[in-house]
């Protein structure tokens, strides 16, 4: 048999297929039938003249016996498989045999073809006839399985296969998402092969069905694109456009198969495009709809064309786009949200922020879904953070301006709150766990007095939130606000428990006036409670914070609060800070004598004695008997450091004050006389302080006033020197001179310049009247030989009159004749220094005299050429002057040294003159001639006349 097989197939392959025929006739009946039946089947196929015979015998053992059959087939036939199969595929094309037949043919090509996608074509076409959807849905996923394989006719045979399946699933029912798929491929994959074979598949009925389906599934694989967008939680994420690949597939689909719906469909083509990032051909579809006649959804067209330049970078046409939307006459929300949007990013590109934070808050009021949506989707994944802080600063601005804004109208800061309150719910929608954007929530619901509902949102944020006193500042208001104290107390100590109290000054920006005061109240209060129960360096901070706070709700000006903080900060010993909140204070209030004195005490601890003067004085000036008090407070060594320093910068204010001129600083010394006031307030026993006082009003012109103080302090006369003095200078001002010089001439000896301190005071006619009288006292005294005494009254004469050198010179004399030489010296040395234009008679008396003076002292040389200096003035004169003096013998002998000492020293001309100005004195000095001639003979050469 085996043998007949193969000669068989060699006639096979030479084509003698009647031969076959007729020995396979021959030999069946034997034992090997099924071969020689397929064999026979093969070759009727083959020969082409009873092509249904060798089907039918094909069908007849594959029935018989399946898996033989098809090893069989495709094994010894596998080279005619193609052909067996092709005349299988054309028998049942015929439709002239039962439904048995065919699906036995249907079923011998799947078992022996399982590769063939045109088999399962084939049968799930007839399926499709027969309506048998399932399995139809199942031979066409294998028919395009098979297809996929076959390189290069996918585009030209798909179509027709899934328009078949998509027409099974249709005819299911419910499958929607699978009959899209079909469809949507089977366009993406030829167009016009696609539209051929939909239109033949699908009745006219079932074509308007199934628009209907794709509008539906549009719309809600838009929605699910949405709601990706909503659900998304990083605002900055670009994600979830994969859905729109669906949505465009099934907007080309209903382009075919909708032509009246052209305009529509292609505008949200566009809009998707845009989505999914496609800018060229979005920019394409707007221009090309923009640019025809029809007008429908211009608006719309603009919004996206406008995102389209936004996205390139070309911001004035995208704006210009914008405009458009924004100043039509009856502009679609949807478009007007997006221009908003769209403009509100380029105002912040430009810098003008306040402006996109209209444009959001009008967005938000118009829709604010969609603003939500066109943020997270048509703004730039890469600016949407930049959006998100500029308006979150803006937000923030606006609830401070409503805090602070002196405009009337509740309506106004109801309706910035309102504004602001919209910026933060889409900040909070954008990205829910920004902490910045809840805590904004929170602050707009209080000042819309919706309290409840921001107390709901800061507890929720407490437990989320990482800047925990931001919200427990908050909550801490609001309990308050309730009157629990008590639990507001417990917030606050929280807040200074962590340490964080900074964040509590940025909740001040947005209180109310009223809560602001509320806070002040309650934490100052807090603060003093806690400094008056309890000691030590913890409660102290602690009770800085809680003084911080206060000031903050102040605005930083609570100058109760600020000078106790100050104190608290002193006895920390931060003394620089406890100055700065001293000088906040004064900020406020520049003449608070408290904060002044705490000031200056601080400066006083840091050596600062110019600084503690100058705050010191402005407190006393302010409030002499708080200032008083708060000196008096202090430590005793303090209060007399701080004294002394008060004393001293009064004393310098009068050093330089002369009555005859007008003082340059006259408010300064009627402030000293407030402070010499202070200072006798703080001790009346220091006589110091006193006669500052008294000098004071003196300087001021109250003389009168003084000289009553005076006398009702200390009576006629006072207890020491310094209090006398005024009473003496006060008599001088009184015109009562004989009296002042009786009493200043006493000083003039004891202290000259306290003495000339004090006549500083008199003008230049009271000052020349008491020197006159001084002098004329003085040369009473030394007629009556009191020398002594005589010398103070010529003291107060030099003073009083600048030293006049007449007095000067009968303070010399006084003083020669009690032998104080040297104090004689210096007056005329002082007399001689200023000669100026005396008269030549003068000035050699002043020689003669302090030539004797420096004899009476040895000094021979000096007393020499003071001698000389007068004969070279005035030889008779002189020598009158010297022939009345004192022992003439002694100025010879003076005359005969100094000559003598020149020529050891070879001064031979200095020693010549010398010699004959001492002739001229005693002209028999037998030495000095001697002297002359030794001088003439060692001169050699020298002309000595």
């Amino acid at each position: 048999m085996v043998a007949s097989l193969y000669k068989m197939e060699a006639l096979l392959e030479q084509g003698h297929y009647e031969e076959v025929v007729s020995q396979c006739n021959s030999l069946v009946g034997s034992h090997h039938d099924m071969e020689l039946v397929l064999m026979r089947a093969l070759a009727s196929v083959l020969s082409k003249t009873n092509v249904q015979k060798g089907v039918m015998d094909y069908l007849h053992v594959f029935m018989r016996h399946r898996d033989k059959t098809v090893s069989f087939v495709s094994g010894r036939q596998k080279q005619h498989l193609q052909k067996v199969t092709r005349t299988f595929l054309d028998f049942v094309s015929l439709g002239e045999n039962s439904n048995r037949i065919l699906e036995n043919c249907y079923d011998f090509l799947i078992a022996v073809a399982p590769k063939d996608f045109q088999v399962y074509q084939t049968y799930a076409t007839h399926l499709l006839e027969k309506q048998h959807y399932k399995e139809c849905v199942s031979a066409y996923s294998k028919a395009l399985e098979l297809l996929s394989t076959n390189d290069g006719t996918w585009s030209d045979r798909a179509p027709v296969l899934l328009i078949g399946r998509a027409v099974a699933n249709f005819s299911l029912g419910g499958k929607v998402p699978e009959v899209m798929k079909d469809l949507t491929a089977a366009f993406e994959a030829s167009p016009s092969w696609a539209k051929r074979w939909f239109e033949e598949l699908f009745s006219a009925g079932d074509i308007k069905n199934v628009v209907k389906m794709a509008r539906e599934a549009l719309e809600e694989g838009f929605a699910s694109y949405r709601e990706a967008i909503r659900a998304r939680l990083e605002v900055r994420s670009d994600g979830n456009k994969g859905l729109l690949s669906i949505v465009i597939s099934t907007l080309h689909f209903l382009l075919q198969i909708s032509p009246r719906a052209q305009r529509e469909l292609n505008v949200r083509l566009a809009d998707c495009y845009v989505l999914k990032g496609d800018i060229k051909n979005a920019l394409e579809i707007c221009n090309r709809l923009l640019d025809s006649k029809e007008e429908t959804y211009n608006n719309t067209l603009l919004a996206l064309r406008g995102f389209c330049h936004l996205h390139a970078k070309r911001s004035q046409e995208a704006l210009r786009d914008f405009q458009k939307v924004i100043e039509h006459a009856s502009p679609h929300p949807v478009s007007c949200v997006k221009a908003l949007c769209g403009r509100g990013l380029i105002r912040a590109w430009d810098g003008r922020t306040y402006c996109t934070a209209l444009d959001y808050i009008t967005a938000c009021g118009l829709r604010s879904e969609e603003t939500s949506f066109v943020i997270k989707s048509y703004i730039p994944w890469n600016q949407r953070g930049f959006l998100l802080i500029v308006l979150q600063e803006e937000a923030q601005k606006i609830l401070e301006k409503n805090t602070f804004s002196r405009l009337s109208g509740i309506q106004l800061k109801e309706r910035n709150a309102s504004s602001a309150h919209q910026l933060a719910f889409l900040l909070l929608d954008l990205d829910a766990s920004n902490e910045a954007s809840r805590i904004l929530c929170a602050d707009a619901l209080y000042q819309m007095d919706q309290t409840n509902e921001a107390q709901k949102i800061l507890l929720v944020a407490l437990s989320k939130t990482s800047q925990k006193s931001a919200v427990l500042s908050r909550l801490a208001l609001l309990q308050l606000k309730k009157g629990f104290v008590y639990d507001c107390n417990q917030l606050l100590k929280k807040i200074a428990q962590g340490g964080e109290i900074s964040s509590f000054f940025a909740v001040v920006n947005i209180l109310k006036d009223e809560d602001k005061a509320l806070m002040r109240r309650h934490c100052h209060s807090r603060a003093m409670t806690v400094l008056k129960n309890k000691q030590g360096v913890g409660y102290i901070k602690e009770a800085i914070i809680y003084l911080s706070f206060a000031i903050s709700a102040a605005g930083g000006y609570a100058v109760d609060s600020l000078l106790a903080r100050a104190r608290c900060y002193g006895q920390l010993g931060q003394k620089k800070t406890a100055i700065f909140d001293f000088s906040l204070a004064l900020k406020e209030d520049p003449t608070n004598a408290q904060a002044l004195c705490g000031r200056g005490f601080i400066h006083l601890a840091l050596n600062q004695e110019k600084e503690a003067v100058r705050d010191l004085t402005a407190a006393i000036k302010a409030d002499s008997v708080l200032a008083v008090a708060e000196i008096l407070s202090l430590k005793l060594e303090a209060q007399l450091l701080m004294h002394q320093w008060l004393l001293s910068r009064c004393r310098e204010a009068l050093l330089g004050f002369e009555a005859h001129k007008k003082p340059a600083c006259g408010e300064i010394l009627k402030d000293c006389a407030l402070v010499a006031e202070a200072l006798v307030k703080i001790n009346n026993k220091d006589t110091q302080n006193h006669a500052l006082y008294v000098d004071l009003l003196t300087a001021d012109g109250r003389h009168e006033e003084a000289l009553t103080y005076l006398e009702e302090t200390f009576g006629k006369t006072g207890p020491d020197d310094a209090i006398n003095s005024r009473f003496g200078l006060l008599q001088a001002k009184k015109r009562n001179t004989t009296n002042a010089a009786h009493i200043l001439a006493s000083l003039a000896t004891k202290n000259s310049e306290e003495l000339g301190y004090l006549l500083n005071f008199l003008d230049i006619k009271q000052r020349e009247n008491l020197s006159q009288v001084a002098s004329k006292e003085g040369n009473a005294l030394v007629k009556k030989q009191c020398h002594e005494k005589a010398v103070g009254y010529y003291s107060l004469a030099v003073l009083a009159s600048n030293n006049n050198p007449r007095y000067l010179r009968q303070r010399a004399a006084c003083l020669s004749n009690l032998q104080d030489y040297k104090e004689a010296l210096k007056d005329m040395n002082h007399v001689v220094q200023n000669h100026g234009t005396n008269a030549p008679r003068t000035r050699v008396k002043d020689y003669c005299f302090l030539g004797h003076l420096l004899l009476s002292v040895s000094e021979e040389e000096q007393a020499v050429k003071q001698y000389i200096r007068a004969f070279e003035l005035e030889e008779t004169l002189t020598l009158a002057n010297i022939s009345t003096g004192p022992n003439t013998e002694i100025v010879s002998k003076a005359f005969l040294d100094t000559a003598e000492s020149c020529f050891a020293m070879r001064h031979y001309e200095e020693a010549w003159k010398t010699a004959e100005y001492g002739l001229m004195v005693d002209p028999n000095n037998h030495e000095l001639k001697k002297l002359k001639t030794r001088i003439k003979r060692e001169a050699c050469g020298c002309r000595v006349q």
